[in-house]
């Protein structure tokens, strides 16, 4: 299958290097790479520019934005930016983090998912972080079948569908969502062990803690199904404050009456699944 991968970067120049060499080493190579240079203060453009004088297939792009690392919008419209600079056709397209490093064979089996799994729409490994002693270790406190944002392949199709990523907190999640309201199913292979540089969130700063309660206002989750996605957030997380944190985002942004970023529909079909899960782990 042909695939597109865009990586936006931020200054990354500590992790581009390893991301990118394991890239070029697929055993199924990429037709295009965009790196979004995203605003970036250290080496990252020059690092860029050196790889794309290795690698005909790998392109870059200036973004310009703000210098705070902010989960959510910042990093989509980076991607966003590099959406536009692939112009030749694929079957998958990918967004991957700049502090990411693949198995060699990681989007051979991707591909190999897609073509076997026709109703798959989107699919990807698990993230491995090291430990003190830098031993890599599992680090998935989500559901299992969710693939983390730093690491996720669409089909073409599904990708169209969901009307590409969500330019908000939360996008990761309610893509998900949105891809089986289409009728689109998620897939995680355990086999592919990808490892992560950076632990999750050790970039983001204090005003990024009351986002996640925007993002479950914003996907029309509702009061309670907030609460207790907090409550659950808190418990996997160890950190008590999540609660305060996502109740007052979640309330700041129904005061502001922030745009919902899926429709009606979208919504009850959100909340039906949301409970769903949660009634099927509790019986």
């Amino acid at each position: 299958m042909i695939y597109s991968v865009i990586i936006p970067a931020h200054n990354e120049a500590e992790f581009l290097k390893d991301c990118l060499d394991s890239l070029v080493v697929q055993t199924l190579m990429p037709d295009t790479v965009v790196i979004v240079n995203d605003n970036s203060s250290d080496d990252t453009e020059d690092l860029i520019d050196k790889y794309r004088a290795q690698h005909p297939f790998i392109q870059k792009v200036n973004n310009k934005s703000s210098d705070v690392h902010m989960p959510g919008s910042k990093v989509v419209n980076a991607f966003n930016s590099g959406l536009k600079a692939i112009t030749t056709p694929y079957d998958f397209i990918v967004k991957l983090d700049a502090d990411i490093i693949l198995p060699g064979n990681y989007f051979e089996k991707i591909s190999a998912i897609f073509e076997k799994h026709p109703k798959v729409g989107i699919a990807g490994g698990f993230a491995y972080e090291p430990d003190r002693n830098g031993n890599w270790k599992l680090n998935h406190p989500m559901d299992k079948n969710h693939v983390r944002g730093a690491f996720k392949s669409y089909t073409h199709k599904c990708f169209t569908a969901i009307g590409g990523l969500k330019n908000a907190m939360g996008w990761d999640t309610v893509d998900e969502l949105l891809a089986a309201f289409h009728g689109f199913q998620t897939y995680t292979d355990d086999s592919l062990k990808v490892k992560h540089l950076r632990p999750l969130g050790a970039a983001y700063n204090q005003k990024a803690k009351v986002l996640q309660g925007v993002a479950m206002y914003t996907m029309r989750y509702g009061f309670w199904l907030t609460l207790i996605a907090s409550v659950k957030m808190a418990f996997k997380f160890k950190n008590s404050k999540a609660v305060r944190d996502n109740l007052k985002g979640f309330f700041k942004a129904k005061k502001e009456q922030k745009p919902h970023i899926v429709s009606p529909d979208e919504g009850r079909f959100i909340r039906k699944v949301r409970w769903r899960n949660i009634k099927r782990k509790l019986f």
